[in-house]
C-alpha cells in the first residue's frame, strides 16, 4: 500500500468528520441529543460504505460496482488499522500535563465518585459474566469472555474496543471486536439520550442543586459552537516557534509516552516468558495491547516533568487538543469499519448485553448515587453515569449541561476520580487484561473476584462516604 493511499484515507476521513459536524448543524434533533459530530460522521461513513450502500447495490443490481460503497478497499483497510494506533495516543495523553494532587485531598473530594464509579464498572463485569454463564454461552454459543464486553464497550468506549482488536484475534474471539464497537456505539447513544432524560427528570424532581426548572437547562451548547466571549485558547505557547512549535513539542511528548509504554510492555512480555509463564503456562501480558502501558508511560513522563521542569513547559490544553483529534478520528474510523454482519449474527445476545448494561447504570444512578455521594450527588453522578455508559467525554458533557457555571465540585471530583480510576478500568490494565484473565483462569473465578470488588466498593460508598452527607444536599 502506497503512502498516497494512506494520505488520501486521512483526507477522506477528515472530510467525513466535517460532514458530521455540518449534519449536526442542520438537524435540530441531533443538537438536542448532544450527539458528537464524530459519532454522526462515523454513522455516515458506515452507511456509505460496503456494509450498507455496498450491500444494497449488490442486492438490487447484483453488480460489483460500488461494492465498497463510496470508498475504495485500500481506504477502508487504512481506516480499519487507525483505531488500534490512535487509542495509544488517546491514553498516552490522559495524565500528561495533569498535576497530581496529594492523596488525602484526592480521596476527600473524589472518594465518593471513585466508589460509585468502581461499583458500576465491577457491576458491569458481574452482570456480563453472569449472563454468559447462565444464558448466552449455553444458548447462543458466545464464549464466556463476552461477559467483559459491557465494560469494554461502555466504560472503555470505541477506543478501548478498537485497541483490543489484536487481543480478540489472538484469543480466537474475532467477533468480539465488532460486538465491542457496537456496544460502545450503543453506550454513547444511550449515555447522551438517557443522560438528558435523567437530567430533565432530576430537575423536575428537585434533585438538582443548580438547575431549578427544565428551562434552566442550557441550550447554548446544542449547536456545538462557542460564543465569541467563551472561546478560550486551545493551548498556551509554552515554547517559542523559533526553537520548536509548541504543538510539535507536545506531539513529541506524547510520542515519548507511547514509546515508553512500548518498552514497558516488551519488558513485561519478556519477564513473563522467563518466569511465571514458563513455569505455569499462564500468559497474560502477551495478550495485553499497548494502550494501557502508553498511559503508564504518560504518567511516568509527567512525574519526571513535575520534579525537574522549572519552566512549566507542558500545557494541558494542547495535550487535550491532541487527544481530542485522535479520539474523533478514532470514532469515525471504528464505526466506518464496523462489520454489521457480526451484529446480525449475534443480534439477540448483543441486545441483551446492551440493555442489561443500560439498566445497571440507570438503576445505579437513581438508587445508589444519592446514597453514596454526600453533596451535589445529582451533578456529580451525572458525570459517572455518562462515563459508565458512554466514556468520560459523555460524562463531562452531561456535567457541563447540569452545571454550566461550575458551581458544584463535580468537575474537580471527576478529575480526581480519573487518577485512581482510569489506570485500572475504563481502558486501564484491568480492562485490557479482562479477556485474557477469563481465558486463562475461567469465567467463574473472575466472576467471584469482580463480585467481591463490586460489593466492597458499594459498601465503601454507602457506609463511609454516604454517611458524610451534608444536610443541605439531601433531597
Amino acid at each position: 500500500m502506497s503512502f498516497d493511499v494512506i494520505g488520501m484515507a486521512l483526507v477522506v476521513i477528515s472530510m467525513v468528520l466535517a460532514l458530521g459536524k455540518w449534519v449536526r448543524l442542520r438537524i435540530p434533533l441531533l443538537q438536542r441529543l448532544f450527539l458528537p459530530s464524530a459519532l454522526i460522521g462515523g454513522f455516515l461513513a458506515l452507511l456509505l460504505g460496503p456494509g450498507v450502500l455496498g450491500r444494497i447495490n449488490q442486492s438490487l443490481f447484483g453488480s460489483r460496482f460500488l461494492e465498497n460503497g463510496l470508498f475504495t478497499a485500500d481506504i477502508l483497510e487504512v481506516w480499519g488499522a487507525l483505531p488500534g494506533l490512535l487509542i495509544n495516543v488517546v491514553f498516552a495523553c490522559l495524565f500528561i500535563g495533569f498535576r497530581l494532587p496529594n492523596m488525602k485531598e484526592m480521596l476527600r473530594v473524589g472518594g465518593p465518585q471513585i466508589a460509585f464509579g468502581y461499583t458500576l464498572s465491577w457491576g458491569q463485569y458481574v452482570v456480563g459474566i453472569s449472563l454468559c454463564l447462565l444464558f448466552l454461552t449455553p444458548v447462543f454459543g458466545l464464549p464466556p469472555a463476552a461477559g467483559a464486553l459491557i465494560e469494554i464497550g461502555f466504560v472503555g468506549g470505541h477506543g478501548t474496543a478498537a485497541g483490543l482488536e489484536s487481543t480478540f484475534t489472538q484469543l480466537g474471539f474475532e467477533q468480539g471486536y465488532d460486538l465491542a464497537i457496537g456496544l460502545a456505539t450503543v453506550g454513547v447513544l444511550s449515555g447522551v439520550i438517557a443522560g438528558v432524560i435523567l437530567l430533565n427528570w432530576g430537575v423536575r424532581r428537585n434533585k438538582s442543586n443548580i438547575l431549578k426548572k427544565p428551562e434552566d437547562v442550557s441550550v447554548d451548547a446544542q449547536l456545538g459552537i462557542n460564543e465569541h466571549e467563551a472561546r478560550d485558547a486551545a493551548g498556551k505557547m509554552t515554547t517559542s516557534p523559533t526553537s520548536i512549535d509548541p504543538l510539535a513539542f507536545h506531539v513529541a511528548l506524547v510520542a515519548i509516552a507511547v514509546f515508553t509504554g512500548y518498552l514497558l510492555l516488551e519488558a513485561l512480555v519478556w519477564l513473563e516468558s522467563v518466569t511465571w509463564g514458563a513455569w505455569s503456562g499462564v500468559y497474560i501480558f502477551e495478550y495485553i495491547p499497548l494502550f494501557p502501558l502508553a498511559m503508564i508511560g504518560g504518567i511516568l513522563l509527567q512525574l519526571v516533568f513535575t520534579k525537574w521542569d522549572r519552566f512549566d513547559i507542558i500545557d494541558r490544553g494542547l495535550i487535550n487538543r491532541i487527544q481530542g483529534l485522535s479520539l474523533d478520528l478514532l470514532i469515525v474510523s471504528a464505526l466506518a469499519s464496523l462489520q454489521l454482519s457480526v451484529l446480525g449474527t449475534y443480534f439477540l445476545p448483543f441486545l441483551i448485553l446492551a440493555v442489561s448494561g443500560i439498566l445497571l447504570n440507570v438503576l445505579g444512578f437513581i438508587y445508589l448515587a444519592p446514597r453514596m455521594i454526600p453533596s451535589y450527588w445529582f451533578e456529580r453522578a451525572l458525570g459517572d453515569f455518562g462515563q459508565s455508559t458512554g466514556v468520560a467525554a459523555t460524562g463531562l458533557l452531561l456535567m457541563r449541561v447540569a452545571d454550566p457555571e461550575n458551581k458544584s465540585p463535580a468537575f474537580t471530583a471527576f478529575g480526581y476520580k480519573q487518577i485512581l480510576f482510569e489506570p485500572m478500568v475504563g481502558g486501564g490494565l484491568v480492562t485490557a487484561a479482562s479477556i485474557p484473565f477469563i481465558y486463562q483462569f475461567g469465567a467463574l473465578p473472575v466472576l467471584i473476584v469482580v463480585t467481591a470488588l463490586m460489593i466492597a466498593f458499594m459498601l465503601l460508598g454507602l457506609l463511609y462516604f454516604g454517611r458524610k452527607r451534608e444536610a443541605s444536599s439531601e433531597k
